[in-house]
């Protein structure tokens, strides 16, 4: 039978292929060390769930909330962005929360996207920065995801060889998968380009608080202008340890903010209102629960790189994110990524994310999540020093494990 024309669109979920292959081993006995997903394993602060606790005995928020978010969480999310960002939003016109940042750019794709218009987007990326256009009748033109001084002469060719002119850009900084980190000054540049070439930017900005070295990555919307044509998108997810709670914002320019406004209330009611409320407690906190999580990821980040380092496959240190994007040892790169995480799976009994599947630009790197505590991270360590250890006697034997499939 013949599949639907925008599943036709989408490529082969590679990540589905290590997903089987990890289910497999389990089911099999083996103990998988988990640093694939992004999925992270802390729980909620008990403040948060206290509240959502609190509030869902009344019977009175049990009925359809409100697709754009309720009034006390888009004034909180205006707060937030005010204290750490110094920027001035409007509740009422510039913020609509969404269920988790990935739904909020599916769905601004859905309310900007035209058949056949074109979006730059860095590559690699996270899924959805792309994926999300392509099933809205978009297409994709890939920039480099370094924000340092090819950026602009990147952008300036991408305009100049697209036809029909680029419609927006997407950014993500601090990045996923590259952990990657911008500056104000980069930020700047970008938007009197886009000013410039009436380009709409999309900034994912779901990894702002979790940062290493002191200096909190910046927001696209602290320069001046920027509102004219930016929305930012954020998540509770990472910052707050709240990923299964889906929620997230998108902030910005009022008529890019109306426009998904107007497509989520077709689509959905809003996520349930004791979780509204319960965020909103969350992001009127102190930021104690902020600072938690952060060191949490910081040592990991740590141990990581050390206990990688010495089991002989040296991880750059991220500056931010929950990630490191770690380039495949110099003797499997010529595997690709796809099939070296298989590798570590069936030899080391760890799951990783193939770089392949951010963008073809991502194929000689994997992607390891700090999602594991740190007797896990060195137990993993320790399996990788094994494999390494082996396939350096045998390497033969372990490329022809590879090409065998």
């Amino acid at each position: 039978m013949e599949e639907f024309h925008k599943v036709r669109r989408l490529p082969p979920y590679v990540f589905e292929q290590v997903n089987r292959l990890k289910a497999s081993a389990r089911s099999a006995g083996a103990d998988i060390i988990d640093l694939g997903m992004g999925n992270p394993d802390l729980p909620t602060p008990k403040s948060i769930v206290d509240k959502l606790c609190e509030v869902v005995r009344d019977p009175r928020t049990h009925r359809y909330s409100s697709s754009r978010g309720i009034p006390g969480l888009r004034r909180a999310q205006a707060s937030y962005y005010a204290r750490r960002f110094g920027v001035k939003l409007n509740p009422d016109t510039q913020v609509v929360a969404t269920l988790g940042s990935k739904e909020g750019f599916a769905n601004m794709a859905q309310a900007i996207t035209a058949p056949g218009d074109v979006i730059l987007c860095p590559n690699p990326t996270y899924p959805i920065h792309a994926f999300g256009f392509i099933m809205s009748g978009g297409v994709i033109r890939s920039l480099q995801a370094e924000p340092d001084d090819g950026f602009i002469p990147a952008l300036e060719r991408g305009i100049r060889h697209s036809i029909p002119k680029p419609l927006a850009l997407i950014l993500n900084y601090p990045s996923n998968p590259t952990a990657l980190v911008a500056s104000l000054d980069f930020y700047k540049d970008v938007v009197a380009f886009a000013k410039k070439n009436d380009l709409i930017i999309l900034s994912d900005l779901a990894y702002s608080e979790i940062y290493f070295d002191g200096n909190p990555p910046p927001s696209v919307l602290q320069v001046p202008g920027a509102m004219d044509v930016t929305v930012e998108f954020t998540s509770m997810s990472k910052t707050f340890s709240m990923p299964g709670w889906r929620m997230g914002f998108a902030v910005g320019n009022e008529r890019l903010i109306s426009a998904l406004t107007r497509v989520k209330s077709y689509l959905d009611y809003g996520a349930f209102t004791p979780i509204q409320v319960a965020a909103s407690a969350a992001l009127n906190g102190d930021g104690s629960d902020i600072a938690e999580v952060r060191e949490v990821y910081h040592r990991r980040r740590d141990v990581m790189v050390d206990s990688f380092g010495r089991a002989g496959w040296d991880i750059p240190p991220p500056a931010a994110s929950m990630f490191a994007w770690a380039p495949i040892p110099e003797p499997f790169r010529h595997l690709g990524s796809l099939e070296f995480s298989k590798l570590l799976i069936e030899h080391a009994d760890v799951a990783v994310a193939p770089g392949i599947g951010f963008g073809e630009h991502g194929d000689d790197f994997v992607r390891l999540a700090f999602v594991e505590n740190e007797h896990r991270i060195r137990q993993a360590a320790r399996n990788i020093k094994r494999f390494l250890a082996s396939s350096a006697k045998q390497p033969n034997n372990v490329v022809s494990l590879a090409t065998r499939r």
